[in-house]
């Protein structure tokens, strides 16, 4: 029944739009309707730059060994990769995938000084995950009376 209202869309789409059906068959009008549908879908779901900046810094503070890795370079003004991967007890390449995590949401800089990496802080993206983890925590305040058990 969607599936004939979808394909009945469809057909009304392409003739509103004066778009030609050549050799595609109701399947493909359906995948293509509903690939149409969840793009005017997403675009109904604005999120502020704010949301997507604490989703971006909470994404990234997901995993013990980040944490772990974050809170050596705040209690160094620099450190190298082997410093990093000497303190951790996990393989290099696991190493390597957390700092580019924390690399991709901003929260460290890395500087190639071959051949190594050098690896601090981002202190104004520190500073911002701060406060916007503050403000939600502060904004977001569980009712008192709720008893979900």
């Amino acid at each position: 029944m969607l599936a004939a209202k979808i394909i009945g869309f469809a057909h009304s789409y392409e003739r509103a739009t004066k778009i030609e059906r050549k050799n595609l068959d109701d399947n493909k009008i359906v995948r293509s309707v509903c690939e149409h549908i969840k793009v005017i879908e997403m675009a109904k779901k604005k999120y502020t730059h704010e949301d997507e900046q604490l989703a971006r810094f909470a994404k990234a503070l997901g995993h013990p060994a980040r944490i772990a890795i974050l809170k050596f370079l705040a209690s160094q003004e620099c450190c190298f990769f082997g410093d990093i991967n000497e303190v951790l007890p996990i393989a290099k390449a696991t190493v390597s995938q957390h700092l580019t995590e924390l690399k991709n949401a901003e929260l460290i800089k890395g500087t190639i000084l071959p051949p190594k990496v050098k690896y601090c802080i981002n202190p104004e993206n520190w500073a911002l995950a701060k406060k916007l983890i503050s403000d939600f925590m502060c904004e977001c305040k569980p009712k008192d009376n709720c008893d979900c058990s």
